[in-house]
C-alpha cells in the first residue's frame, strides 16, 4: 500500500457514517457523556475518544531478522508485531485505545467474574483492562516476540503466577487453552480496509472453539463504506509523476502506482458524494466467508466537481454494552492509525450535482497471500458532462 507523504498522522503495516442510515446513534465518549450524532452519511464523526492523545508520527514498524529461508508473508507479518514500535503507534491512537478501555470499564457487569479471551492480545492492554474491571481470568494469546514483553508487563502489574492473566504465545488456531470455553472474546483485530491482514477469520477461530453459547464477542459490529473525493493535486504527484521522471517516461509504472491502494488521512472538504454503505459484519454470528463479499453502490454527488478517487473507510460498534459504544475511521471522525483508504481511478470523472456514480466492489483475500486482499470495483457515470463505465482492480499488499 502506499501512503501519502508529508502526512501528519501515525503510518503502521497492518492491518462510514454509522450502518444504520437515518437513525440516531449514539456512542458513549471516551470521558464524557455519550453524544448523540446522525447516522454518519458524513455528516458529523461518531467517536468514542480521548481529546488528550493526538496525532502521532512513528513511521514504519520494524521487522525481526529471522535465521531462515523458509519464511512466508505469515511469518513477516507476526514479525513486524514483534516490534515495539507498531505497539507505541496503536497504543497512542486515542480513539482506538480509549474507546476498548470506556468498554471495558464503563460496562464491567460483562466481565464481572468471567473468562476472557484476548485474541492478538500484543502488548496484553486489553487483558489488563479486563483484569481491572473484575475478570476471572484473561487468556492472552499472542503469537509474535511481543508476547515475552507482555509477559513481564503482566508480571510487573501483578497479574500473573497465579493471577487473573494468563499469555500464551502461539497462534490461536495452533494453541490450547487450559479451559473448554470463555465468556467473552475481545480482540482488536481490524486492518487497514477494515479486512486487511485477515486477523478477523482468527478471531471466528476463536469464537467457534472456545465461546460459550450466549457468549460475548467484542467488538461484535464492523462496517465498511465508500465515498468519492476530489483529489488531483495528490492523484498528479502519485500517478501522473511517472510520465515525467527527470526527463526519461517511466509511465508503465503507472498501473501498478494506480493498482495499489493509498493508506492516507482524507481531508473532509475533499468529500465529493455521500458515503454508501458496503457491508456490515456480525462478528458474533458470520461464517469465515462471509469477509468476502460483492457489494453494489451509488454515490451521489452533492456538488459541481471532479472525482479521482473512491475513500473506503469502517465503523467498529460494540453493541453489548449498557449504550452502545464504538468509533469511526471517517474523513469526519478523529484520525486513527487506520486513516482511510483511497482507490485512484484511471478516469477523471466530471460529475454534477445529483449525478450518481453507480457500480459494486468485491473484495476477497488474496489466494496467495490471505492476509492479503483483492478489491475490484464496477462503476459507472452517465452524465451531462461524463460517460464512463470501468472495471478497476487493486491490491493492498
Amino acid at each position: 500500500m502506499g501512503r501519502r507523504k508529508g502526512s501528519n498522522t501515525a503510518q503502521t503495516s497492518t492491518n462510514s457514517s454509522n450502518q444504520f442510515e437515518g437513525t440516531k446513534i449514539r456512542f458513549q465518549d471516551a470521558e464524557d457523556d455519550a453524544v448523540a450524532t446522525d447516522s454518519s452519511n458524513l455528516d458529523e464523526s461518531v467517536l468514542a475518544v480521548d481529546k488528550a492523545t493526538e496525532d502521532v508520527s512513528m513511521g514504519e514498524p520494524e521487522v525481526s531478522l529471522v535465521d531462515s529461508d523458509d519464511k512466508t508473508s505469515a511469518d513477516y507479518y507476526f514479525d513486524s508485531y514483534s516490534h515495539f514500535g507498531i505497539h507505541e503507534e496503536m497504543l497512542k491512537d486515542g480513539v482506538r485505545t480509549k474507546t476498548y478501555q470506556n468498554v471495558i470499564y464503563q460496562n464491567k457487569f460483562l466481565f464481572k467474574n468471567k473468562v476472557v479471551l484476548d485474541v492478538g492480545a500484543g502488548t496484553g492492554i486489553l487483558s489488563l483492562f479486563c483484569a481491572k474491571a473484575g475478570a476471572a481470568h484473561v487468556y492472552a494469546v499472542e503469537c509474535s516476540q511481543m508476547a515475552d514483553m507482555a509477559k513481564q508487563i503482566v508480571e510487573t502489574n501483578g497479574l500473573s503466577d497465579g493471577g487473573v492473566v494468563t499469555v500464551l504465545k502461539g497462534k490461536i488456531e495452533e494453541i490450547e487453552l487450559p479451559v473448554a470455553k470463555v465468556d467473552i472474546i475481545i480482540s482488536e483485530w481490524m486492518g487497514y480496509f477494515l479486512v486487511f491482514e485477515n486477523m478477523l477469520n482468527t478471531v471466528l477461530y476463536a469464537r467457534d472453539k472456545w465461546l460459550v453459547n450466549d457468549g460475548v464477542v467484542l467488538p461484535d459490529k464492523a462496517s465498511l463504506y465508500l465515498t468519492a473525493i476530489e483529489d488531483a493535486d495528490y492523484k498528479d504527484d502519485k500517478i501522473e509523476f511517472w510520465n515525467n521522471v527527470y526527463g526519461f517516461d517511466m509511465s508503465c509504472i503507472k498501473k501498478q502506482a494506480m493498482m495499489e491502494p493509498l493508506v492516507d488521512t482524507v481531508d473532509q472538504n475533499q468529500i465529493v458524494t455521500n458515503s454508501h454503505l458496503l457491508k456490515t459484519m456480525d462478528i458474533s454470528k458470520m461464517a469465515p466467508g462471509d469477509a468476502s463479499f460483492t457489494a453494489s453502490f451509488k454515490l451521489v454527488a452533492q456538488r459541481d466537481d471532479y472525482i479521482h478517487a473512491f475513500v473506503a473507510y469502517f465503523d467498529v460498534s460494540f453493541t453489548k454494552c449498557h449504550k452502545l459504544m464504538g468509533f469511526s475511521t471517517g474523513p469526519k471522525s478523529r484520525a486513527t492509525h487506520w486513516k482511510q483508504t483511497v482507490l485512484y481511478l484511471e478516469d477523471v470523472l466530471t460529475i454534477c450535482e445529483g449525478e450518481a456514480i453507480v457500480g459494486s466492489m468485491t473484495v476477497a483475500p488474496n489466494k496467495k497471500n490471505p492476509r492479503d486482499v483483492d478489491i475490484m470495483v464496477k462503476y459507472s457515470l452517465n452524465g451531462r458532462r461524463c460517460v464512463v463505465s470501468r472495471v478497476q482492480s487493486y491490491k493492498m499488499r
